[in-house]
């Protein structure tokens, strides 16, 4: 089915970020996996674990940050890697910054923003009411807001993956991409689809925050229970009317959920199997592939590592376990 021109649109807004943004990316490897296959099939690893900040959110940050005037402040609200992202982002471009993070945030990620010289300001245990101060106070303080997903802008800087992926992968069957508020997913499958609309986009959520998910589904934003999870990335509800909900829908040809056992499956195998550290949310991205990996025999499938920003204190007990 031909791309829609909403989804033609952001692809070339990727295009466009890429020329902006190109000189202060890391073109991310995309790894084979260390498996050894006998069939045909081919799994490979788009190691945005590796990239400036330790995520594909410094994508989306830099693309933004460079269509800003520096004369007007910024704040944000993140989990974490967004918040990491903009604020070295503003270290190149020169923007004064403010991050609103919920108390849960990963140490570790607190740490590393607050080491930049940002203002971070801690509110709440969710993600989404984080997100709902910070945009109270840009409005009070005249600051501008950044969304960590929900900004065509932003997209397009996580979309620029998807022009990389076609350079180091001649044919692409599948990609795996978790699902937190859609940003990366939309970004990656609108290029994809606008240039390579034969592959297939899978989204993963995370059963304990399925936001996305949910609102594809019923095909307007619902509220879903959240609860504690292992990819605290893809965490927290969406906005109404968020533009990835009309992108993802489009865009993401499968739906699929895991459980945290799922997920920790997942880290455990890219530690012991791949030899990589990575977060839950990329842990996360694997795990349907492990689970079914009959069902993509003979197919070449890129799996999107998101981050290795991980808490020492939280990962530790996950990589101990069996694999």
């Amino acid at each position: 089915m031909r791309a829609s021109p909403a989804v033609l649109n952001q692809a070339a807004l990727s295009v466009a970020a890429h020329r902006r943004i190109a000189p202060y990316l890391h073109k991310t490897p995309c790894l084979p996996s260390r498996r050894a296959f006998t069939d045909g099939t081919q799994l490979l690893f788009k190691a945005e674990n590796f990239q400036r900040t330790g995520s594909f959110k410094f994508r989306g940050a830099l693309s933004k940050l460079t269509t800003l005037n520096t004369d007007v402040p910024i704040i944000t609200a993140s989990s974490g890697n967004h918040g990491l992202a903009l604020s070295t982002a503003a270290t190149i471009t020169g923007h004064k910054l403010s991050v609103v993070l919920p108390e849960t945030v990963a140490k570790e990620k607190l740490n590393k923003i607050e080491a930049l010289g940002v203002e971070t300001i801690l509110h709440s245990d969710d993600s989404g009411l984080a997100e709902q101060h910070a945009r109270a106070l840009a409005e009070t303080e005249g600051k501008v807001y950044v969304s960590p997903y929900n900004d065509e802008t932003v997209i397009a800087g996580q979309g620029t993956i998807g022009l990389e992926l076609m350079q180091q992968v001649p044919h692409l069957d599948m990609v795996f991409v978790a699902m937190g508020g859609g940003g990366l997913i939309s970004g990656i499958g609108s290029v994809l689809k606008a240039f390579s609309p034969q592959t297939r986009i899978i989204g993963v959520s995370t059963a304990h925050s399925a936001a996305l998910d949910a609102s594809i589904r019923a095909g307007e934003v619902v509220e879903v229970t959240h609860s504690e999870t292992l990819a605290d990335g893809c965490a927290g509800s969406i906005d109404d009317g968020a533009v990835t909900l009309g992108l993802a829908t489009e865009v993401v040809d499968e739906l699929l959920t895991c459980s945290e056992n799922d997920i920790a499956d997942g880290v455990r195998s890219i530690a012991w199997e791949e030899k990589m550290l990575v977060e839950g949310s990329a842990g996360l991205a694997l795990a349907p592939w492990r689970a079914n990996r009959e069902r993509y025999a003979g197919l070449t499938s890129v799996v999107v590592l998101c981050g290795a920003n991980f808490d020492r204190e939280t990962i530790l007990p996950v990589i101990g376990g069996p694999v």
